[in-house]
């Protein structure tokens, strides 16, 4: 099913990442050309953070990383999430409940025969996940994040 473009849904930043089917704007603080994005990310970052792919669940250790420090964009290193706001949601990615400011932006994904909201880097427009409305408190959201978009430097 082809990847449709809708508004964005409300986010933290600006929302208008380009998808693959989509021409690429200048809309990010952070771009590049395709082949400046293969030079510096692995085929599996840049299938998650260009491409929109998702990594196999448990495959990544950041899932089960439980100290403290901040998860950064792989692609540009913004910082996105502290690891005060990380818990285990059973799903097999990192989840947090809540992003850092101005951290990232938010679009309608309608892929795989439904519709949700695709999380993204508000700097690089860089694919990191989806949120859903089933988190803890205090938010009630998860933001459910694929490891291998993510960078973490511990505190």
């Amino acid at each position: 099913m082809p990847r449709q473009s809708n508004a964005p849904v409300a986010a933290n930043g600006p929302s208008n990442q380009p998808k693959s089917n989509e021409p690429q704007t200048n809309a990010f603080e952070i771009t590049k050309t395709e082949a400046e994005w293969r030079e510096i990310l692995t085929p599996m970052q840049f299938g998650v953070l260009r491409e929109n792919k998702t990594e196999p669940p448990f495959s990544s250790p950041l899932d089960q990383l439980s100290i403290a420090g901040t998860y950064s964009c792989a692609g540009c290193s913004l910082p996105l999430y502290s690891s005060t706001t990380k818990y285990d949601s059973g799903t097999g990615w990192p989840s947090f409940y809540a992003p850092l400011d101005n951290a990232i932006a938010t679009s309608i994904d309608h892929s795989l025969f439904m519709v949700r909201t695709e999380v993204h880097c508000r700097r690089c427009g860089g694919h990191l996940g989806h949120v859903f409305d089933d988190g803890p408190p205090p938010t009630g959201k998860r933001y459910c994040m694929n490891g291998v978009a993510l960078a973490f430097t511990a505190a």
